[in-house]
C-alpha cells in the first residue's frame, strides 16, 4: 500500500460501535471483494470492500473478518482470516499478511489462514442463534455481479437453514455515516492532495491541451502524494461537455473562450475525496460565466451553512432549491411565470439545476449514512451546485467536502483550494 500505516484504534473503535448494535447471540461476517477478471490472464486492480476495511483495516484479498461478542470462547469474540502466505506467492505477487502483521493492522489477536474457515465457522454456528449478512442497500447501487458477499450468503443459507438471519447494513449506515477524527484527517489528506493536483493544473491549462492530457497531470501529481489516484472516474469536460453530468470520454481538445469543468478528486487510504471546480480555458472569464460562476459559488455557500446538526436532509434540498431559484431569476435564466407554473415534482429550477447538491462521503465516494433521520456532527458531506446552460454551451459546477461540527459552523475540508474568480485568474496568469 502506498498510504502511511493507520492506528488500529480506529478499527477497534469501528467494531466497538458495531458489535454494540448486534442481537445477542449473533455473528456477523464481511467478506473482502473478489479480484474481477477481465480478460484472458488479465484482471482489474483490487480494491478492498469498505465495510471489512472500516472494521479491520485489512487491504487484501480472501479476507474474512468475523464478529461474535457472545462467543464461548474468549479468542473468538473477533476473528480475521488472512490468505495463507508463502515462498511461491512472496516470489511472484509480493509481500501479504502474515498473522502478526495482520493483528498489528487491525488490532484484532486471533488471526487464522483462509483455510481453516469453514471449520472454524461452523463450530461458531453451533453456538449463534442470528447471523448478519452484510448485503448492499446503498440507495445508489446497481450491482449485477455476484460478489463474494452473495456466494457466502447462499452458502450459509443452504448449510444453515435453522438460523435466523439479520441485515449489517443498518448498523453500517449509521455508524459509517459519523466519522472519527482520524477518519477525517484522512479525507483532509486527501483533500490535500486533490489541492495540489489542481494548483498543478491551473499553471497547465491554455487552449489547445487536451482532457486526457489534464486527466494525466492531476494522476501524476496524485500518485506521487501516495495516492492509488483517482478516487471516481475523473470528468475532464471542456464546453458543451460540461452539459453531460457524467462525461467521462475526456477526450477533445480545450478550445479558447470555453470554460473547462474538473469534477475529478484524489483517494489516501481508502478514503474519497471529492471536488468540482471550473476555470476558464484561456485563463480569464467573460461577464457572463463570470456572474454564472458566481451565481454558483453563492449556493454553494448558503448551502453550506445549513450543514447543521438536526438539519433534515429532505427539508435541506427544498431550502437550496429556493436559493438557486433566486440565482436563476437574476441571471434571467427564469422569469417569474416559470416559478409560478412550476410542478412540484419538478420545480422550475431543475430545469438548469437537475441533480442534489450534497452527498454522504468517506471510504466510498457516495458514501453510506443516514439519510432520513436528522444529520450529526461528524457526518461528512460534498456540497456540488451547478447551472448548466446547453445554449450557452457552459456548464458550471462547484464542489467542496464539509464536516458538520457541534459549534454549528461547518468545516470546509477545501478551504485552501481555490475557488474565488479572482484568485483563479491570478494563478492561471502566473
Amino acid at each position: 500500500m502506498k498510504y502511511h500505516p493507520i492506528d488500529s484504534q480506529l478499527f477497534i473503535s469501528n467494531r466497538k460501535k458495531f458489535t454494540a448494535q448486534m442481537q445477542p447471540k449473533s455473528v456477523a461476517v464481511f467478506n473482502s471483494n473478489d479480484i474481477y477478471p477481465i480478460s484472458a490472464d488479465s484482471t482489474m486492480p483490487f480494491e478492498q470492500h469498505s465495510d471489512i476495511f472500516y472494521l479491520s483495516g485489512a487491504d487484501q484479498e480472501e479476507t474474512i473478518l468475523v464478529l461474535f461478542p457472545n462467543a464461548l470462547n474468549e479468542k473468538h469474540k473477533e476473528l480475521l482470516f488472512v490468505r495463507e502466505t508463502n515462498e511461491h506467492i512472496a516470489v511472484w505477487e509480493g509481500e501479504k499478511l502474515t498473522k502478526e502483521k495482520a493483528t498489528a493492522v487491525s488490532g484484532i489477536q486471533t488471526v487464522y489462514w483462509h483455510s481453516e474457515f469453514e471449520k472454524i465457522f461452523f463450530d461458531l454456528m453451533t453456538e449463534a442463534d442470528t447471523v448478519y449478512f452484510n448485503t448492499n442497500e446503498h440507495y445508489r447501487q446497481a450491482v449485477e455481479t455476484q460478489t463474494r458477499e452473495d456466494r457466502f450468503i447462499l452458502d450459509c443459507k443452504a448449510k444453515f437453514p435453522a438460523h435466523r438471519w439479520a441485515k449489517s447494513n443498518p448498523i453500517l449506515q449509521d455508524i459509517r455515516g459519523v466519522k472519527e477524527p482520524q477518519e477525517i484527517a484522512l479525507m483532509q489528506k486527501a483533500c490535500d492532495i486533490t489541492e495540489k493536483g489542481f494548483r498543478r493544473i491551473l499553471n497547465f491549462v491554455q487552449p489547445g491541451v487536451w482532457e486526457y492530457e489534464i486527466e494525466a497531470e492531476y494522476l501524476h501529481e496524485f500518485v506521487r502524494n501516495r495516492s492509488k489516484g483517482f478516487a471516481y472516474t475523473p470528468i475532464i469536460a471542456s464546453g458543451s461537455n460540461a452539459n453531460v453530468l457524467h462525461y467521462i470520454q475526456n477526450n477533445l481538445q480545450c478550445k479558447d473562450g470555453d470554460l473547462l469543468l474538473m469534477d475529478v478528486a484524489a483517494e489516501y487510504a481508502n478514503y474519497s475525496s471529492d471536488m468540482t471546480r471550473t476555470i476558464p480555458v484561456n485563463g480569464k472569464f467573460t461577464d457572463r460565466q463570470k456572474a454564472v460562476y458566481n451565481a454558483v459559488l453563492k449556493v454553494k455557500d448558503e448551502a453550506t451553512k445549513m450543514l447543521l446538526p438536526g438539519t433534515l436532509w429532505a427539508d435541506y434540498h427544498k431550502e437550496v432549491g429556493k436559493i438557486m431559484t433566486s440565482e436563476l431569476l437574476d441571471l434571467k435564466l427564469l422569469d417569474k411565470a416559470d416559478v409560478q407554473n412550476e410542478s412540484k415534482d419538478w420545480p422550475a429550477y431543475k430545469k438548469y439545476f437537475m441533480h442534489g447538491t450534497s452527498h454522504h462521503i468517506g471510504l466510498d465516494t457516495h458514501d453510506y449514512g443516514a439519510l432520513k433521520t436528522p444529520m450529526k456532527a461528524g457526518m461528512v458531506f460534498t456540497v456540488e451546485p451547478g447551472i448548466y446552460i446547453p445554449k450557452e454551451q457552459m456548464g458550471i459546477r462547484i464542489e467542496d467536502d464539509v464536516v458538520i461540527q457541534e459549534n454549528g459552523v461547518p468545516f470546509n475540508l477545501m478551504q485552501n483550494i481555490p475557488i474565488e474568480v479572482d484568485e483563479i485568474e491570478d494563478l492561471m496568469a502566473k
